[in-house]
């Protein structure tokens, strides 16, 4: 029989302590408790629902599903965080992958090239939409909402509206079709952009700086943080992954297209805001993002594999979203 000494008790009374805050949490709706138990519940009402669900094929189809979102979402949680919002991401990822495309058709077909130029107008995209909303102090709501126009604008009028078709191989095999150690390489892509995320996010002193600029802006100023500087590179961040998105996509298209994934922006917030993003800033983390990504594919595989109609697809994913963040709302 265990001793009820001083540093038992102590021991005993942190333990309980532990168990009442994570029942409180539960009990509130809380994150991140209730993304966690929002996934599992997904995946067992769509696992008895559909024979096909529970199969590693099926996982690794989400997985591939998903990428694009959850790589953009990666620099949209530094984006949110920091207090801003981007809306020109998937315009963007359109021009980006033109940019590849053409770059590769022009330049001796090379994937260094095209890599290139697809992750560098992405990056330029970011760097114009934080300047004008640093620099000229216009809310980024407006300053993403025209150039998610022009963006699109411009993939457009390169090719006047046709694909551009790619050939090399291994540009294919880089961002679309190999693998890596048995991972489908999109999915690896994914994983690269969440480490690098949790890095500078949670390991890295411009992390904490995204925190201080979109938790209070005002001190971070006086702190003696370049809050401008620090949303423009979030800004950078993000346009260069909607770049890598592109290559991803166009990869395993074997072509750009200037007409892709249009509104795969509010997915892309979604995914943020139920991974527990605070749209006022100042709160977020990766891990939680990713999450939230995986439970919107999740959805979407699911309501296909049982056979629901895209206009019923799309109400009930939007009550579900609406309803997990109400839910979970602090």
């Amino acid at each position: 029989m265990t001793e009820l000494t001083a540093p038992n008790l102590v021991a005993s009374s942190t333990r309980s302590d532990r168990r009442r805050k994570l029942l409180q949490n539960l009990l509130r709706g809380e994150r991140p408790y209730m993304l966690y138990i929002a996934f599992v519940v997904l995946l067992v009402v769509f696992s008895l629902s559909s024979p096909w669900f529970l199969s590693v094929d099926n996982f690794l189809n989400i997985g591939r599903q998903t990428t694009l979102v959850s790589i953009i979402a990666v620099g949209m949680t530094f984006v949110i965080i920091a207090r801003q919002i981007d809306l020109s991401v998937a315009s963007t990822l359109a021009l980006s992958g033109m940019a590849a495309a053409l770059a590769m058709s022009q330049i001796n077909n090379s994937s260094i090239v095209g890599a290139a130029a697809g992750l560098g107008t992405g990056a330029l995209v970011g760097l114009l939409n934080g300047i004008l909303t640093t620099q000229l102090s216009i809310p980024s709501f407006l300053v993403t909402l025209g150039s998610l126009s022009m963006a699109r604008g411009l993939a457009m009028m390169v090719t006047n509206t046709k694909p551009v078709i790619i050939t090399n191989e291994t540009y294919f095999a880089i961002f679309g079709e190999g693998s890596l150690l048995g991972i489908p390489v999109p999915i690896a892509w994914t994983l690269v952009a969440m480490i690098v995320g949790i890095l500078l996010l949670h390991y890295n002193v411009f992390g904490r700086r995204i925190y201080a600029v979109g938790g209070n802006p005002t001190a971070a100023l006086y702190s003696g943080i370049n809050t401008k500087w620090v949303t423009t590179a979030a800004f950078v961040l993000t346009g260069a992954l909607a770049g890598l998105a592109a290559l991803v996509l166009s990869a395993r298209s074997h072509a750009a297209r200037p007409d892709v994934v249009q509104g795969m922006e509010l997915d892309v917030i979604a995914a943020v805001i139920l991974g527990g993003c605070s749209l006022f800033g100042g709160r977020g983390y990766i891990l939680g993002t990713l999450f939230g990504s995986l439970i919107i594919g999740t959805l979407n595989n699911g309501l296909v594999l049982l056979g629901v109609s895209s206009p019923l697809q799309l109400v009930i994913k939007g009550a579900i979203i609406v309803a997990a963040v109400a839910f979970t709302k602090r």
